[in-house]
């Protein structure tokens, strides 16, 4: 927006700190609206997508996993990772079937969020998905997680006492209590705006 100006920052070059299997990690110099120029570090990520799964019960189907850097376990909606080329929904359906084994028939696009703009530029995607059939799990080499299925209310009061502080599931709730009470609406064509479909 041109209204932004005064606060835009210009790259001016990079510098790669770490390629590693999972992260990687730049140095990018940029030219501030002053004229002067600043460092900023942050980790490049591919994307991800985090999938709402809603049971004919009025159920949603969460995760609890063990996250290394925070040494404990995590109660989370399922999400995951782009592989290369990968689409979103395509993603989307990989995961929720991956992680839970659940497959559904449809899928609406709800929205997305940034979870660590201070130091990457991961973007998640927001997915609901209904019409869901149990199948086998295929998790991947060394992913150890349990599939277990909760109400929104139950989701709700553990957002509320802490037992969730996962940023994006602490949003998924956000969004399925507005879904749910009729205060947002949801396309379940499975289809992305045109400005941000990749």
């Amino acid at each position: 927006m041109s209204q932004d100006a005064h606060l835009r920052e210009e790259p001016v070059a990079r510098t790669e700190l770490l390629k590693g299997h999972f992260l990687h990690v730049v140095r990018d110099t940029v030219r501030l609206p002053s004229g002067q120029e600043a460092t900023r570090e942050y980790v490049l990520h591919p994307g991800a997508v985090m999938v709402i799964g809603l049971l004919d019960d009025g159920r949603v189907v969460m995760e609890r996993q063990f996250r290394h850097p925070m040494r404990s376990v995590i109660v989370e909606f399922p999400a995951g990772k782009l592989d290369a080329g990968e689409g979103s929904l395509a993603c989307a359906r990989r995961e929720l079937a991956e992680e839970t084994g659940y497959r559904a028939t449809e899928w609406a696009f709800a929205g997305r969020l940034a979870p660590t703009i201070a130091y990457s530029d991961e973007i998640i995607d927001i997915w609901f998905a209904r019409g869901l059939s149990q199948g086998e799990r295929r998790l991947d080499e060394g992913e150890f997680l349990d599939v277990f299925n909760a109400t929104p209310d139950e989701v709700n009061g553990w957002c509320r006492d802490g037992s969730i502080i996962d940023c994006k599931t602490l949003v998924g709730a956000l969004w399925l209590q507005n879904v749910l009470s009729g205060v947002w609406s949801l396309d379940w064509s499975g289809a992305m705006p045109a400005d941000v479909a990749r």
